[in-house]
């Protein structure tokens, strides 16, 4: 099979799907320098064979209609300015009756547009998260259809999860393994970063990029827990063999 991966960073994800199968998987990102270490990991791993990057935008795909078996994306499409625009490339790169497994960061049922708490969760998700408006499980799988795909399948997979997912970025917590995420780890952090920065070993502007990190963990991890966001909507849908099959 020839797979898509959007928006693939590094590749992580490409490498280990690439060890346990026999595809070829194709990682697409608009970013040289991911690309470029990307490259390099794949080299390291023994997989360059089967595995490839192309530079590319994924709302205008450099790849011609009907061109994979498969396509997926982790967590990579939230950065699209319009989800729609970059289902449809997808829908159009991908051949008839294949498929496109999407895993997602989404607002839940459970968000109140109207409640000040939740709105400003939300802001530090996507400032922190260097994110446009975040969509709702709702709003991504109309999405899906509406961009032509038929939609086999959709669940929020923290819901069944015995332990969430933010269990090791719980500021709460207090352990040798946890210590870094810890309310005393992000002080002495930001201390540590601060001096390396007044010394000018490290570049300027560490302790700002060092304030939204720790904005974006706060949001994802109070989002989480009050249940109004997922970084775990799983969507899977399939492009119908015939157009008319929608």
């Amino acid at each position: 099979m020839k797979v898509l991966d959007v928006g693939c960073g590094i590749g992580g994800p490409l490498r280990e799907i690439t060890r346990f199968s026999s595809a070829e998987i194709t990682g697409l990102n608009n970013n040289a320098y991911q690309i470029s270490r990307g490259k390099e990991l794949i080299s390291l791993a023994g997989l360059s064979d089967r595995c490839n990057f192309i530079e590319g935008d994924f709302m205008n795909m450099p790849f011609p209609d009907n061109t994979f078996d498969a396509a997926y994306a982790i967590e990579a499409t939230i950065h699209a300015p319009d989800a729609l625009g970059a289902y449809r490339e997808i829908y159009r790169v991908l051949k008839p009756g294949q498929y496109f497994a999407l895993d997602e960061l989404c607002l839940t049922d459970k968000f109140d547009p109207n409640n000040t708490k939740h709105k400003d969760i939300k802001a530090e998700i996507e400032l922190g998260s260097g994110l446009p408006d975040i969509r709702s499980t709702r709003e991504c799988i109309q999405a899906m259809k509406d961009a032509g795909f038929e939609v086999i399948f959709a669940k929020d997979l923290a819901e069944d999860s015995e332990c969430p997912w933010y269990h090791e970025f719980d500021p709460s917590r207090i352990s040798l393994k946890t210590i870094s995420n810890s309310r005393v780890g992000h002080l002495l952090t930001r201390a540590i970063v601060g001096t390396l920065e007044f010394l000018r070993i490290a570049p300027k502007g560490c302790n700002r990029l060092f304030s939204i990190l720790q904005t974006a963990s706060h949001g994802l991890v109070t989002g989480s827990r009050e249940q109004i966001f997922t970084v775990t909507f799983f969507v899977l849908g399939r492009k119908p063999l015939k157009e008319s099959d929608i």
